[in-house]
């Protein structure tokens, strides 16, 4: 039985990534393995309780003795490297966790695969899933494409950055099979509401201001999680070792745009008034070293792997406003951390 150990794989792309490979490979074992930080929820996957091809261990990327353990006793032939800090502002606030989690926690699993792999590597995969921030920031054209020179500008870039070196490196030192993907920002369900979409959905329900940082131009490439979760299926099966992939949703938006869209849609699914949210629009002082814009060539990705973006802005925002709405409690539990007593009521001895 194909085995794959998914790191943070209760997190908001986590759990997309898991249920799709739970579901759509029943003849693989899927092992979810995450540290059940504030941003991990294992209500995201309660509906995969029963499957008989999926197993959750409690377990941090920092701690290498609980990881060497975890991994001799699945002994995985893949894995897909999710488990990280991600939120720009907490790293402003307190760099070393970024760089204890992104940094040394991707250099433990690391060491942990190339300590059970040995010299077989045949049908084996390490997939380290990273961000386009690494990047930098654009200018008013152009894209970020694999050969972007990498230029990281907040903690939480830097440490990625440092992880996805660490990931090469391994390749070309210990012949490891990499594969890296570079994405750009993801929305949908599950989303842990200090990220700006369900950030804005959640004020907006409850008529609280709606934070917007400086000029409100700030651009980002938005990517459909799901979307995102089916990309890195394609690349985990026919990505070539060693190479890296850049995932986007060719779906630029300004920050106040986005909310603007964001408030209008949500006037008309609650019976507002139209305009009733954009009244809560309130700009702050803006966020040190914001990265101005990001923009994604995912060319390679469909050129050599077939994959492009299925879903359209409209549908997709429409479609994950509409599951807050419609998953209130999800959202209520998650604000007042009534979601972290799920674990130990499921997993409990």
């Amino acid at each position: 039985m194909h085995t794959i150990l998914i790191t943070g794989g209760a997190g908001f792309i986590g759990s997309h990534v898991v249920r799709l490979f739970v579901t759509k490979y029943p003849q693989y074992r899927i092992v979810n393995l995450d540290a059940l930080t504030y941003a991990g929820n294992l209500e995201n996957l309660s509906d995969l309780d029963t499957a008989p091809n999926y197993f959750f261990e409690k377990g941090d990327i920092t701690n290498p003795t609980q990881l060497a353990e975890i991994m001799q006793r699945f002994q995985p032939d893949g894995i897909i490297h999710l488990a990280a800090e991600s939120h720009v502002d907490r790293s402003i606030s307190n760099p070393l966790a970024f760089v204890e989690t992104n940094v040394l926690g991707t250099v433990n699993l690391l060491n942990a695969a190339r300590h059970i792999w040995g010299e077989n590597l045949d049908g084996k995969r390490f997939y380290h899933v990273s961000t386009d921030e690494v990047y930098g920031s654009l200018g008013e054209e152009g894209y970020f494409t694999e050969e972007t020179r990498y230029d990281p500008r907040s903690p939480y870039s830097a440490s990625k950055a440092a992880s996805d070196h660490f990931v090469r490196a391994y390749f070309h030192t210990f012949h490891l099979p990499v594969v890296i993907s570079n994405c750009s920002n993801n929305y949908g369900p599950n989303h842990f509401p200090e990220k700006l979409i369900p950030l804005i959905i959640n004020n907006i329900r409850q008529l609280k201001p709606l934070p917007i940082y400086g000029d409100g131009l700030y651009t980002r490439d938005w990517l459909w999680v799901k979307d995102h979760a089916l990309a890195i299926d394609t690349i985990y099966h026919r990505g070539r070792s060693g190479e890296t992939y850049n995932i986007g949703g060719n779906n630029e938006w300004t920050n106040i745009d986005l909310v603007t869209t964001l408030c209008d849609m949500l006037d008309e699914l609650l019976g507002r008034t139209p305009g009733t949210s954009r009244q809560l629009i309130t700009f702050v002082k803006d966020r040190p070293g914001h990265d101005r814009r990001y923009a994604i060539d995912a060319s390679k990705l469909q050129n050599e792997l077939g994959w492009k973006p299925t879903v359209t802005a409209e549908t997709g925002f429409r479609e994950t406003v509409q599951w807050y709405l419609d998953n209130e409690a999800w959202l209520e539990d998650v604000i007042s951390g009534a979601y972290q007593t799920y674990y130990s009521g499921q997993y409990a001895p």
